[in-house]
């Protein structure tokens, strides 16, 4: 008899828990509803409850989660190709008739069930079920893939919102000292100590300030609807996105990590969840191969049956009837395939081209992470040398504008210096916050082209 093939992947533990946490969209949408929206209970939202809104309504998650259910249908299919099968059939009919000049009506009724089940067939039925075992598998790394992706997304705009609003918290700042600083200067003009020229200059360097701290708030609302479009939140709500801390551990050091290339690449090439699914993909493929060529061996089934019946006409009873009348049978049947006009060898062909066609997929997948992982760390080093130059710049930057300013309260320097010089902070304080922003999302790029990224436990920031 042949026997099931025992589960040997230790991953489909991770599908049965996807199951039965996804059993209950199943469920629900019986009665034509969407379960996948939030319903929010504030509107005050942190990164956590960012991911998590999107791992519930991203469009592209959701097609992966609904893959991952068809698959173990597939599953399921496939085991119970092993099982017989069992079907019940009967007939009645009505006779006529005649007799010593009388006519006499019987009627007649049979029943019987019947079972079948394949013994043999070449083995197709066992490398099916473990081909769709191993594409539900990879459909779960799939799954998983896709979470990152949506994680690394809704990641990537909470972090440009972070960005632009400490660049809107750095014009509102230099909006403030002009204003001082105008306010003191119409005091100087007012005592005779200053040209009124500094103090026409002045007043359009708040004006072009006043607008520059505009354009910051419009990029940080501007910023603020990406993620409400990332979140497929309400739009005509008004959403307050908290800013996560700063790592203890990055703020106490204030150095970042530093990475190696080649263990970079040892780490994606045995995390990256995609990777891992289309190495699966592979091997449902060979299986795909034994499928094709088991339809040259013979197929082996056994069949039983059983039956009875029962005739109005006859003199014995109902059940005596049924009694005398039953009948079975059990038999085995071969079946041998000598022509098939060439189906198998095409189907084999088949198979085979798609088998390599899933190796070239696997070989190109395995350089693009490599070099994905390449151009992350050359990208991360290149942020934090940035940043390096960038507080080295603002360092200066401040000392120039302090030096400017004791200069022109003593009279030793012009009115422009001083605005050049506080043009030159700004730029610096902004390049320092695109600097530090860069840094941090070269760091979750780096997480996510490895494979490390978990999305219960994201840390991004302005550090």
């Amino acid at each position: 008899m042949t026997r099931f093939p025992r589960i040997s992947s230790r991953r489909l533990g991770v599908i049965a828990t996807a199951m039965a946490l996804l059993s209950g969209v199943v469920v629900q949408r019986a009665a034509a509803q969407d379960t996948t929206r939030v319903v929010l209970r504030s509107d005050t939202i942190r990164l956590q409850d960012a991911i998590a809104i999107a791992l519930s309504q991203n469009i592209v998650a959701r097609f992966a989660r609904n893959n991952v259910l068809l698959d173990s249908l597939s599953v399921r299919s496939a085991r119970n190709a092993f099982l017989p099968n069992l079907s019940a059939s009967s007939s009645a009919s009505q006779g006529f008739g005649a007799r010593s000049g009388q006519g006499q009506n019987s009627l007649s009724i049979s029943g019987g069930l019947s079972s079948g089940v394949t013994l043999f067939n070449g083995r197709q039925n066992v490398n099916t079920l473990r081909q769709a075992r191993l594409n539900a598998l990879a459909s779960g790394e799939e799954f998983g893939r896709s979470r990152q992706t949506v994680v690394f997304t809704v990641a990537s705009d909470y972090l440009n919102l972070i960005t632009q609003q400490e660049q809107l918290r750095v014009q509102q700042e230099n909006l403030g000292a002009q204003e001082q600083e105008l306010t003191q200067l119409e005091a100087f003009v007012n005592r005779g100590t200053r040209p009124i020229g500094d103090l026409y200059q002045q007043q359009a360097a708040v004006a072009q300030t006043r607008l520059a701290v505009v354009n910051a708030r419009r990029a940080t609302e501007n910023a603020k609807v990406d993620l409400i479009e990332e979140l497929v939140l309400d739009p005509r709500r008004d959403y307050v996105f908290v800013t996560p801390p700063t790592p203890t551990a990055a703020a106490s050091t204030g150095r970042e990590p530093r990475f190696n290339l080649d263990s970079l690449i040892t780490v994606a090439l045995a995390q990256r969840t995609d990777l891992r699914a289309e190495n699966l993909r592979v091997q449902a493929a060979r299986r795909g191969v034994d499928i094709a060529r088991g339809s040259r061996l013979p197929v082996v089934s056994g069949n039983g049956g059983y039956s009875s019946a029962y005739n109005s006409g006859g003199d014995a009873s109902f059940l005596t009837q049924l009694d005398q009348r039953r009948g079975g049978s059990i038999g085995l049947g071969v079946s041998v395939p000598i022509f098939d006009r060439g189906a198998t060898s095409i189907a084999t062909q088949r198979a085979l081209i798609g088998l390599e066609n899933e190796l070239l997929t696997l070989r190109s997948l395995g350089e693009s992470v490599a070099l994905e992982v390449r151009r992350a760390l050359l990208d991360y080093n290149a942020a934090q040398e940035q940043l390096v130059a960038a507080d080295a710049q603002q360092r200066a930057a401040a000392l120039a504008l302090e030096a400017a300013q004791a200069r022109y309260g003593v009279g030793a320097a012009t009115f422009i210096e001083v605005t050049l010089a506080r043009a030159t902070l700004i730029q610096a304080q902004s390049s320092v916050v695109n600097a530090r922003s860069n840094v941090s999302f070269q760091r979750a790029l780096m997480s996510y082209y490895t494979g490390d990224l978990d999305p219960n436990s994201v840390s991004i920031g302005l550090r």
